[in-house]
C-alpha cells in the first residue's frame, strides 16, 4: 500500500516543537519520533509525573511543561512562560465521549479541551510562531468529524447532552480551525502553514473513558483485534507535521474506511471547508477565550 513513512521525514535539527498530550498515544509517538530527527519537543502534559515518565523513554532533548487544556488560566500560564522561537506547534491532545462535565471556565469538557483549548493555546503562541521562517500548525482531528454539526444554538449541549454528537462537534470544530487559521494566515501574508491529520481507528487511551462502561469494554477488544497500533496512527500527524504540503493539508491512512494504513492526503466533509460557519465559530471562539490572533510575519 502507498504512503508516506518515517524514513521520508527529514532532519528537524534545532526545530523547536511543542506536541499537546504526549505522555502517552499518538502523541507520545510523534514526539518520540520527532526528537529521534533532532527536534527539541515540549511535551506539554496535564499531568507532568506521567510527562517525565514519557520524556524518559524518548531518546533526544525533551522538556515536559504542565498544560491542562482544560483550563483557560493554565493555557494562558504555559504561553506566559514561553520565551523562544516555535517552528511546530502539534494540536494532539483531546477526550472522547466522556460523561457530562465542564471545564473549568464552563465550556462543555469536549469542545473545551478538544477546541477552545487548542484555539487559545495557538493565538497566545502566534508570536513565536511568527518568529521563525516555516512555521507550522497541526490539529489532530477524527473520521467522527462527520457525523459533527456545530450546534450555535446549543454549543455547549446545555439542552441535552449526548457524548457521540458532542465528540462529532468538538472533531468538526478543529477541522474548521484548520482551514480558517489558512485563511487568516494568507490573507495577513504570513508563512504559516496550518494542516490536520487523523489516526484512523488507533488503540490509545481515548477508548476507555467514554460515558459507557459497556462502551470500553467493547472498544477495548477492538483496540487489541481491530485497531492498528497507536506508534501507526501517529504517522498522518508526522507527515501533517513534515511533510511538504500546502496549507490545509488534511492527511489519514490509506486503508478501507481510512481507519488504517499508511497516511497520504485525504477529504474532509462539506461541513468542514464551510467558509461561513468556520468565520463564526471563530468569532465565537475569540469570545469565550478572550484570545485574539496577531498574525505577525516573521
Amino acid at each position: 500500500m502507498s504512503g508516506w513513512r518515517t524514513t521520508e521525514m527529514p532532519e528537524q535539527t534545532d526545530r523547536r516543537v511543542v506536541v499537546t498530550g504526549a505522555n502517552s498515544g499518538i502523541g507520545f509517538h510523534a514526539a518520540r519520533e520527532l526528537a529521534q530527527h533532532g527536534a527539541h519537543v515540549t511535551l506539554a502534559v496535564r499531568d507532568t509525573e506521567k510527562g517525565e515518565e514519557a520524556s524518559r523513554r524518548i531518546p533526544g532533548a525533551t522538556e515536559v511543561r504542565r498544560l491542562d487544556l482544560a483550563d483557560l488560566d493554565s493555557v494562558r500560564a504555559f504561553a506566559d512562560t514561553w520565551d523562544e522561537p516555535l517552528d511546530l506547534l502539534i494540536n494532539n491532545a483531546g477526550i472522547m465521549a466522556p460523561p457530562y462535565r465542564t471545564t473549568a471556565q464552563g465550556f462543555e469538557s469536549q469542545l473545551g479541551t478538544n477546541h477552545l483549548g487548542h484555539f487559545a493555546l495557538t493565538g497566545l503562541l502566534l508570536p513565536w510562531l511568527g518568529k521563525t521562517s516555516a512555521p507550522r500548525v497541526v490539529t489532530v482531528s477524527s473520521g467522527a468529524h462527520r457525523m459533527g454539526k456545530i450546534r450555535f444554538d446549543d454549543l455547549q449541549s446545555e439542552q441535552g447532552y449526548k457524548p457521540w454528537r458532542a465528540y462529532g462537534q468538538s472533531k468538526l470544530a478543529n477541522l474548521l480551525f484548520c482551514f480558517e487559521l489558512q485563511r487568516r494566515a494568507d490573507n495577513a501574508g504570513s508563512p504559516l502553514i496550518s494542516t490536520a491529520a487523523h489516526p484512523g481507528y488507533a488503540a490509545t487511551n481515548l477508548q476507555t473513558g467514554t460515558s459507557s462502561r459497556l462502551q470500553d469494554l467493547v472498544m477495548g477488544v477492538l483496540n487489541k483485534v481491530v485497531a492498528q497500533s497507536a506508534e501507526a496512527g501517529a504517522l498522518p500527524t508526522l507527515m501533517a507535521a513534515t511533510a511538504d504540503l500546502p496549507g490545509a493539508a488534511y492527511v489519514g491512512p490509506a486503508g478501507p474506511g481510512e481507519a488504517r494504513g499508511l497516511p497520504h492526503l485525504v477529504g474532509a466533509s462539506d461541513a468542514a471547508t464551510d467558509a461561513q460557519t468556520a468565520a463564526r465559530l471563530w468569532a465565537v471562539s475569540e469570545e469565550l477565550t478572550g484570545v485574539a490572533f496577531d498574525f505577525v510575519a516573521s
